[in-house]
């Protein structure tokens, strides 16, 4: 069977991703302590349940030395296992933590000290996450959706997202790969308000050997993704950056996501690009697609 052990930091959406997983067929239990999963994924199976969620967050965090001897028993029971692990900005956990009027798990001392130990407490659950998922900038429906794209789909799969530098790296992704090389069409006057979504600049940025360029990184991308399959995980993620995440990076990843689409379920974003759009009063956002 399939078993999800769905973990993060209180405030990141483990209450609405356990959920979304309920809703696509997922028998879901909250903080049961890992010496049970074993038992609970064998009861799951023999009443003929064969895809299992288990919630557990820093509640449990006296039970958490016997993680990887549960990892291990769950593994041993036969069980495919894959850990999600869901995290944001401690600015963003304290905005919601504050909107929601919620009391932290810990409540030992201010809120920013509770979020530091509780990292501290599940750095082991983090280490040994097969998927971190950022949801800093995720909208409630945007994580539900792709926690159901998860559970739905058996392929492996590959997340691509374009992002600017000078927005800050992307915390959610396996690899970091530099566009910046590539023709940059910020310097055509034409293409300059336009998007990498757009045809004219993906045929600019693979011109005057940008796609010399582009061929090692998408040997790159597909070995390593390969190298992740082999080694029994469920996904992997590669942010591929440029300058502002408007042009290069965004063409790059459209290119990637067409190239490796026969070999892997292939989800493509584009973290700055409408950030990007909405600095240019003269950008074409009509021909921005979907960000």
């Amino acid at each position: 069977m399939t078993v999800v052990v769905l973990t993060g930091m209180s405030g990141a959406g483990k209450t609405t991703a356990l959920h979304a997983l309920e809703d696509a067929g997922f028998l879901a239990v909250d903080n049961l302590p890992p010496a049970l999963w074993a038992d609970m994924a064998r009861a799951a199976h023999a009443a003929g349940r064969e895809t299992l969620a288990i919630g557990i967050d820093v509640r449990t965090a006296p039970f958490l030395p016997g993680l990887n001897a549960a990892l291990a028993a769950l593994s041993a029971a036969g069980a495919m296992v894959r850990v999600v692990y869901l995290d944001a900005r401690d600015d963003v956990l304290v905005r919601r933590f504050s909107f929601t009027r919620r009391t932290h798990p810990l409540g030992q001392g201010r809120l920013e000290q509770d979020l530091g130990e509780e990292r501290r407490l599940l750095a082991p659950l983090r280490s040994r996450a097969d998927v971190v998922v950022d949801t800093t900038a995720l909208a409630e429906r945007d994580l539900r959706a792709r926690m159901q794209r998860m559970a739905g789909d058996d392929r492996f799969h590959v997340r691509l997202v374009s992002f600017g530098y000078k927005r800050g790296l992307p915390t959610d992704v396996d690899t970091v790969l530099d566009v910046r090389g590539f023709p940059n069409p910020f310097y055509d006057e034409a293409l300059r308000p336009l998007p990498g979504t757009d045809a004219r600049v993906q045929a600019h940025v693979f011109e005057q050997g940008g796609l010399d360029a582009y061929a090692p990184l998408r040997h790159v991308t597909r070995e390593l993704a390969a190298a992740a399959r082999h080694a029994g995980r469920g996904s992997y993620a590669v942010a591929i950056g440029c300058t502002g995440g408007q042009h290069r990076s965004v063409a790059v990843v459209e290119r990637l996501a067409h190239d490796l689409a026969g070999e892997f379920t292939v989800e493509p974003a584009h973290r700055d690009l409408a950030a990007a759009l909405a600095e240019r009063p003269d950008a074409h956002e009509d021909d921005a697609g979907t960000p």
